[in-house]
This record gives structure tokens, C-alpha cells and sequence, in this order.
């Protein structure tokens, strides 16, 4: 042989060596078909593969991140509102998920979409709103029932937002104001009755030691000393005190001038 001739029969070696070699990644299998017909599965590595008979397709393990687009929905109640989702799934059976089904992302994300729109149909807006995991594991449900068959396991799905009417959200928030306002009314309420019924029991204690009175009048006058105000206003009984307190000083006196 000459010279040409091996560098033809090393040309067309690399080339059936080129076609023949597949590399499968860690997280990925390879479904081998040959003409036609499935033959196994190839785990990673370095696979070797019969040229324009053999053909391998990759398959991706890992989890695949999955937006569904913004639905408008009309919950129970007959309000609109537009929900936007995002599903979590990966494949585990890739020669179901070549073989029974013949694109999995198009087929989820249809199925996802679907199946949002048909579930938080059923609910009504406050119920939305309140029981969000409740309505995501139902949906991840009936997709993970669907998708099963193809080989496909969704692990999680999320709402991540709810679009309302402007309408909808004016009449919200009057309903978080007028409860704001209850709970305060309620909370001011309590407190009076609780002052109430301190005070009552003061009450009781003055009635039977009626000098407690004269004490809290004084330390009402110390409190009121201490921001120097110009004007202040003696209490009733405090004035009956003071003159009961003149006429003993006066009385006190003429004893003693007597004397």
C-alpha cells in the first residue's frame, strides 16, 4: 500500500470512530435505537454506538425548572383574576419519556397550565389567597398523575403571583381597614372594662379609708408642680381639707393665748 492509500483508510477510520463514539454526562442517559427499535439504556461514560445503524438520544436527569405563564382564571365567586405559576419536575424514566411521549416540556407545561386554570377555578378569591399550599399541592397532584406515564415525577409546584382587579384591590383594602378598626374598638374596649373595674375596686378602698383620696390629691398637685404651670385647679375635697386644717391651726391659737 502506498502512502495515499493508509492516509484514506486512517481518514475513514476517524470518521466511523467519530460517529461510532457518544459520551453520556453523570446526569444524563442515553436511549439507544437501532433501526428503529429500542435496545437499552447507557449509562454514563464512554458508549460506543454502530454507525447509520445505532442512534443514541440524551435524556436529562436533573430538575427542570418550569414557568407557567400568567392564566386569567374566574375563581368560584366570579372574580378575574390572572395567576402566574412556576412547576419543579425531572425526568426518571428516560426511555418512557423518549418512547411514550414526544416532547415531556411542551406536554407539561401544557398539562400545567390546564390544570391551573381548572383548579383555582374551584376555589373562591379569599380562599386564594389563604390557602395557597393547600392549592399547590393540588395541582402538583393531578399534573404528577398525568405525567407519571411518561416518565416524568414533578416534585413541586409553586404560585408565585396573583394579578387582582383594581376594583378588587380598592374593596380589599376597606376590608383590612374596617377589620383594623374592629380589632381597635375591640382592644379599646377591653382596656375601659379592665380600667373600670380597677377603678371600682379603688372606689371601695377610698370609701373605707377616705384619707387615700387626700393622699392621691396631694401627689396629683406634686405631679403637677413639677412642669411649673401657672394656673392650677385645687380639687373640692381638697379645699374642705384645707379649711378644716385653717380652723384647727386657728382654734390651736386662741388655746394658747388663753394659756
Amino acid at each position: 500500500m502506498d502512502i495515499i492509500t493508509l492516509f484514506i483508510i486512517g481518514i475513514v477510520i476517524l470518521i466511523i470512530l467519530g460517529l461510532s463514539i457518544r459520551i453520556v454526562n453523570q446526569y444524563e442517559r442515553g436511549v439507544v435505537f437501532r433501526l428503529g427499535k429500542v435496545i437499552g439504556l447507557r449509562q454514563p461514560g464512554l458508549r460506543l454506538i454502530i454507525p447509520l445503524v445505532d442512534r443514541m438520544v440524551k435524556v436529562s436527569l436533573r430538575i427542570v425548572t418550569m414557568p407557567i405563564p400568567s392564566q386569567k382564571i374566574i375563581t368560584q365567586d366570579n372574580v378575574s383574576i390572572d395567576v402566574a405559576a412556576v412547576a419543579y419536575f425531572k425526568v426518571v424514566d428516560a426511555l418512557n419519556s423518549v418512547v411514550v411521549i414526544e416532547n415531556y416540556n411542551r406536554a407539561v407545561n401544557q398539562i400545567a397550565q390546564t390544570t391551573v386554570r381548572s383548579v383555582i377555578g374551584q376555589f373562591t378569591l379569599d380562599e386564594v389567597l389563604s390557602e395557597t399550599p393547600k392549592i399547590n399541592e393540588r395541582i402538583k397532584e393531578i399534573i404528577d398523575s398525568h405525567s407519571e406515564p411518561w416518565g416524568i415525577s414533578v416534585t413541586a409546584v409553586e404560585i408565585k403571583d396573583i394579578k387582582l382587579p383594581e376594583s378588587m384591590k380598592r374593596a380589599i383594602a376597606k376590608q383590612a381597614e374596617a377589620e383594623r378598626e374592629k380589632r381597635s374598638k375591640i382592644i379599646t374596649s377591653e382596656g375601659e372594662f379592665l380600667s373600670a373595674a380597677k377603678l371600682g375596686e379603688a372606689a371601695d378602698i377610698i370609701e373605707n379609708h377616705p384619707i387615700a383620696l387626700q393622699l392621691r390629691n396631694l401627689q396629683v398637685l406634686s405631679e403637677i408642680a413639677v412642669e411649673k404651670n401657672s394656673t392650677i385647679v385645687f380639687p373640692a375635697q381638697l379645699m374642705t381639707t384645707i379649711q378644716e386644717i385653717k380652723e384647727f391651726m386657728a382654734q390651736e391659737s386662741l388655746k394658747d393665748e388663753k394659756k
